[in-house]
């Protein structure tokens, strides 16, 4: 009985994450890692007394803020004050029906 050859297509290749230039073949010496204010540190000792440290931190982002009309029980969007925080892109945009003055 002949065995099935699976294809690399069926399995995609392993995507390595950034590579650190200067990294490869150093020896660890010790690894450390800690918490301070909403933010991880981790640390990575070499025998040589070089380092490698990642400083990790997570925040809320606005990804939207408009003013919406609910007098006649349904949602009716007046205004976008804030859209995507992250670029900071300022609309204050309003839709076609409405006028533009707050």
């Amino acid at each position: 009985m002949k065995k099935s050859v699976l294809h690399s297509a069926a399995f995609p290749k392993f995507v390595l994450g950034r590579r650190y230039r200067g990294v490869e073949g150093k020896v660890v010496h010790w690894v450390k890692h800690s918490f301070e204010q909403g933010v991880l540190y981790i640390q990575v000792r070499f025998m040589d007394k070089t380092e490698l440290a990642w400083r990790i931190a997570t925040r809320m982002t606005i990804e939207e803020s408009a003013l919406a009309d609910w007098a006649s029980g349904d949602f009716k969007q007046l205004r976008i004050f804030v859209r995507n925080e992250r670029d900071r892109s300022m609309c204050c945009t309003a839709t076609s029906h409405v006028p533009t003055t707050i």
